[in-house]
């Protein structure tokens, strides 16, 4: 959850690194700090947001942090960077340090006095007694590295010196070479506008930065060959680009990214499978991505899907049977289901992951990865990653389907059609946003709000009410709707808002049986739908372009997406950093 960001190099290092966080401002986080040093450690943090540091601080090399608290207090006390007792070094910690209680009652009884509450400051202290040991801030870091127990990624600085010196180990950790100047960082878009060129290290991986050097190392110390890569993003590509926020702009960009992601995984010869069952993993936007590609392949394909959530699969006992488990992460860090890929794997079971970050975290815990090209997300509540998770999905679907031969070459075809089709059906749907946000004033003021579906358009229900509770704060429920008459309609009464989405495919005429059970009872139903017919039975109709019942989801969901949206606009919410949550969920 946490960001980090280091620079070493001829401009003033403040400027760096508070421009930089603000780039990691969609990680979430409720304090931030920035430590600069040349002959001297300079510091300045505080709870609250990166816009209230000054940033006067005069040097050439320093590290930043935007903190989520973990332990402690969101508060100045707790905020990163730290120092420890001689001042000699500053570091930022991303991760838990599982071992710091027994590391800090040590530190104590040798003399050492803490400032916070955090485990991270257990790291300053240790770095110092190692320090005191060797005279070399190279050494002493691996020596304190080597007493960590945990996730972590770190950086450090030392007094007198125009050196960075990081460690990674389960959270993320990005080295930019610049031209005189180098970066480390927790995603690529902090040091993005300075250059495009980096490498991104893998666990157990050290790198040492200087103005004009990084070198890289294991944790033994042996040098490590590293190549660097240049991204594709260019540096606008984490801004607003005229719109009023982040989600927006994504919810826009998400033909770009089906197209971008279909290039990508099209043009390569993905062998895997066959397998008599599949497990899909995720939390939160990622496990209802698959639930649509549990629809999809059990639909195309006959093959049994589970769907689980990362957070409760890792407590599920082994089985007799080992099903291909798919693991699917945004950001390639998400504790829960990383930590359900390893056991998985553990269990002998076949593995892959579903992640938009190449060389993250995940990609390590796994036997084959499908990285999908949706670009850097900013906002939060996902929008374009999901679409482009469902993409991989299906094409995982029509991978496993064809490299068996349960998919004839006619199907096969179809499908494909289909799938090319894709950024033009969304971008019809987005032609709609005027009329959702009409029908958005319809819901500002909701105390709940329910969605209803069946077949595809159940996961269609169940994101659309997640990203409604996650940017306006307003209860909203997904229920497939022929489990209506088995409690919910209960909660339905005069005036309630009910989403329904309505597709022409084998389950329509229950649904609109279905919105005559909720009219009934007094509800305002809004549907989402392509056929006229549904105006008799609902109070509004958003209209969607028409499309196959396997297709009609991406549509469906650009719908949903528009109307928390801009439910939540009108709500006054903040949108891009919803309260409460982070964009990469990196801790248990």
């Amino acid at each position: 959850m946490c960001g980090i960001i280091g620079y070493c190099g001829p401009r003033q290092a403040a400027d760096i690194l508070i421009e930089g966080l603000k780039r990691l401002e969609y990680r979430g986080y409720d304090s931030a700090g920035i430590a600069v040093g040349n002959h001297e450690i300079k510091l300045e943090k505080r709870q609250g947001y990166v816009s209230l540091l000054r940033g006067k601080l005069e040097g050439n090399v320093g590290i930043g942090h935007t903190r989520w608290a973990t332990h402690g207090a969101p508060d100045d006390r707790n905020s990163h960077p730290f120092t420890g007792c001689s001042g000699e070094f500053a570091i930022v910690h991303n991760g838990i340090m599982e071992n710091y209680k027994e590391l800090k009652q040590e530190l104590l009884s040798r003399g050492h006095r803490f400032s916070s509450d955090t485990d991270s400051e257990v790291f300053v202290h240790i770095l110092e007694e190692e320090y005191e040991k060797t005279g070399d801030f190279r050494e002493a870091f691996f020596d304190s590295v080597s007493k960590l127990e945990g996730s972590f990624a770190i950086l450090a600085i030392h007094r007198g010196e125009e050196k960075i010196m990081g460690i990674k180990k389960d959270s993320p950790l990005i080295v930019g070479k610049g031209n005189g100047e180098n970066f480390a960082a927790s995603d690529i878009p902090a040091f993005l506008p300075y250059t495009s060129e980096i490498a991104i290290m893998k666990d157990g991986e050290v790198c040492e930065i200087e103005r004009s050097s990084i070198r890289f190392y294991d944790m033994r110390g042996t040098p490590v060959e590293k190549k660097f890569r240049f991204v594709d993003w260019s540096p606008d590509a984490a801004e607003k680009a005229g719109y009023e926020h982040f989600m927006l702009k994504e919810i826009f960009e998400q033909p770009m990214a089906i197209e971008n992601t279909i290039h990508s995984l099209f043009s390569r010869d993905f062998q895997i499978g066959p397998y008599p069952k599949i497990d899909i993993i995720g939390c939160g936007t990622s496990y209802n991505a698959g639930m649509l590609g549990k629809y999809f392949i059990e639909k195309t394909l006959g093959i049994p899907v589970q769907v689980h959530y990362a957070s409760e699969y890792r407590l599920r006992p082994p089985i007799r049977e080992n099903p291909m488990s798919v693991f699917i992460t945004q950001s390639g860090e998400t504790a829960d289901t990383i930590a359900a890929a390893k056991l998985a794997r553990s269990r002998g079971c076949p593995t892959l992951a579903i992640t938009n970050v190449i060389g993250s975290s995940i990609t390590n815990s796994v036997e084959h990865v499908i990285h999908t090209s949706a670009g850097p997300e900013v906002g939060v509540a996902a929008t374009k990653t999901f679409i482009a998770q469902v993409t991989a999905l299906y094409y995982l679907g029509m991978s496993v389907g064809r490299s068996a031969s349960m998919l004839s070459e006619k199907t096969y075809s179809g499908l494909m059609d289909g799938m090319r089709r894709l950024p033009r059906l969304i971008e019809a749907a987005l032609e709609s946003e005027q009329r959702i946000s009409s029908v958005s004033r319809l819901l500002k003021d909701s105390n709940s709000i329910f969605y209803i579906g069946r077949g595809f358009n159940y996961p269609v229900s169940m994101e659309g009410a997640l990203k409604m509770k996650e940017i306006s704060y307003i209860h909203a429920e997904a229920y497939p709707a022929g489990e209506l008459k088995h409690g919910p309609l209960a909660l339905i009464s005069g005036g309630t808002p009910v989403i329904a989405i309505v597709s022409r495919d084998e389950t329509y005429d229950k649904m609109l049986s279905n919105i005559r059970e909720v009219s009934a009872r007094g509800a305002t139903v809004i549907a989402i739908s392509h056929e006229e017919e549904v105006d008799d039975y609902a109070d509004y109709r958003i209209e969607v372009p028409e499309a196959d019942d396997l297709f009609s989801p991406f549509a469906n969901t650009v719908v949903v997406q528009l109307l928390a949206y801009h439910t939540a606009r009108l709500r006054g919410c903040e949108i891009d950093k919803p309260r409460n949550l982070a964009k990469s969920v990196t801790v248990e």
